[in-house]
């Protein structure tokens, strides 16, 4: 069967900048400038994460420059008005921090940025405190994984699993992340199972599967498409 998921431990950057909850509005804005981030989680007592300030958090201190505060009209959210008087990252923070462990696997951790519309999470452990960092980037990096290692991993869990003791085996090719399966087969209606179970191997970009049932093997019922 496929092998272990990669987790977010995998691919989390370790070396964080982050700021506690008594930085200064011009701090996290030179903060985020020096490092090149668009958001940094906020700390208190031995790392814990309370929450978490980013460029959206900010800019309510621009957009809201010319605003009169007693002109109802203009102020379209009650919280960016707030967030446009705050001067501290506890003040400008979005809390609680929407985080995740680093034993998540990527889709877990994809799946969180998709619901909550965010660009990175801290990881914390079991305590809160903060273990690193992942980034829609670092959940990519699993796309970099070389086509020979993709086409091992394929032979050895999913043809090796499906297909025991075929007389030809099945060929097993990866270009770009690809998957391309072909030969001869005994059960067709293995097809779509062997199509699902390369789909689940990390690194995978698609499936397409040029298997054909030996003579004589029973034919596949209701298996529908294969890529």
């Amino acid at each position: 069967m496929p092998e272990t998921p990669y987790i977010v431990s995998d691919v989390m950057t370790r070396t964080v900048v982050a700021v506690g909850r008594d930085a200064p509005f011009k701090q996290i804005v030179r903060t985020m400038e020096r490092w090149k981030v668009s958001a940094l989680p906020v700390l208190e007592g031995e790392g814990r994460v309370i929450g978490v300030v980013s460029e959206a958090d900010l800019l309510p201190k621009e957009e809201f420059r010319d605003s009169d505060p007693s002109r109802g009209e203009q102020l379209r959210r009650l919280s960016d008005l707030a967030k446009a008087g705050a001067v501290t990252a506890e003040e400008l923070m979005s809390a609680p921090a929407v985080t995740v462990h680093p034993g998540a696997t990527l889709a877990q951790a994809a799946r969180i940025m998709a619901v909550r519309h965010v660009k990175r999470l801290p990881v914390i452990d079991d305590e809160g405190k903060l273990q690193g960092v992942v980034s829609r980037g670092d959940l990519l990096k699993i796309f970099l994984r070389p086509d020979e290692d993709i086409a091992e991993e394929v032979r050895r869990t999913v043809v090796a699993y499906l297909f025991p003791g075929l007389a030809r085996p099945v060929h097993v090719d990866v270009n770009e992340g690809v998957v391309t399966l072909s030969g001869q087969i005994r059960d067709t209606s293995l097809i779509s199972v062997a199509a699902r179970l390369v789909r689940a191997v990390e690194g995978v970009v698609d499936v397409e599967c040029h298997l054909r049932g030996e003579p004589g093997a029973p034919a596949a019922t209701g298996s529908g498409p294969t890529s």
